[in-house]
């Protein structure tokens, strides 16, 4: 039996003991603002409190994006004092993520960006199709990347993260699949359903094993995802603070109506 229930920025159905998210912006390639995020985060505790869930699967709307990262029309207008809350509010859905008790699938649909791709390797596994880019541009908007070198490191070692962290270059699913951020490859059309049997497969093991695990997981790198959230604080005051990131915010905006 499938439920599905809409809010405006996402969608959640419920497919058998399968809790599905959906990220519902595609007209701007699922990319985050806070009405967005929040809306994950009460969608990852529902999931979290109903016990006839066992797993959650995690995609995006449409075909072209599970999603493109920050909505830069959001973060342009950010100040230093701003930048600080922003860092607090990833804080809290980066936790969530992390304390779930329940297995979390990515279903990858095209493009993976920046605060996106750090939200697919917060998921235990990652089912994507030969389409599929991944990577961390931020620094070409100006954006320190903090969370995505915390992550990218935990996942694939330091000389990648620097590697994508300042060239800010995608990797093909192909080159992804190699670092291990892609853990099943499969054709367009079956993502959704390869997703959603991984998740089956994993919710269907023991449950006090399996929070026990996440936790475990989870501990073994709170020391390293509390610094960072600390610094990401001081690192994204600092440079909001400049005017930097707003500046090479704006020249982006300004090249795409000029292209338009």
């Amino acid at each position: 039996m499938v439920i599905a229930k809409m809010a405006s920025y996402i969608l959640t159905e419920t497919i058998d003991t399968v809790r599905r998210i959906t990220l519902n912006r595609p007209d701007k390639l699922n990319a985050w603002n806070a009405e967005m995020r929040d809306m994950l985060i009460e969608a990852l505790k529902e999931a979290e409190a109903d016990d006839a869930i066992r797993a959650v699967v995690l995609t995006g709307a449409g075909d072209r994006a599970f999603g493109a990262g920050q909505d830069l029309n959001e973060s342009k207008t950010f100040d230093a004092n701003r930048a600080e809350e922003w860092m607090g509010e990833w804080k809290v859905l980066y936790s969530q993520l992390r304390s779930l008790s329940k297995p979390i699938i990515a279903a990858l649909n095209g493009v993976a960006a920046g605060s996106a791709f750090q939200v697919a390797l917060l998921c235990d596994l990652r089912v994507a199709h030969p389409g599929v880019l991944m990577g961390q541009p931020e620094i070409k908007s100006g954006i320190p990347t903090v969370t995505g070198n915390w992550v990218m490191r935990e996942l694939i070692g330091l000389a990648r993260t620097i590697d994508l962290t300042l060239t800010g270059r995608m990797l093909d699913a192909n080159e992804a699949k190699e670092f291990g951020l892609i853990s099943r490859l499969v054709e367009a059309d079956a993502v959704q359903d390869a997703a959603l049997d991984l998740a089956r497969e994993l919710g269907a093991h023991p449950p006090v094993a399996m929070r026990l695990n996440r936790q475990r997981i989870a501990e073994v790198t709170q020391a390293s995802f509390d610094e960072t959230m600390s610094s990401g604080v001081r690192i994204q005051v600092e440079a909001y603070g400049t005017g930097e990131p707003q500046a090479e915010m704006e020249k982006f905006f300004e090249a795409r109506r000029n292209r338009s």
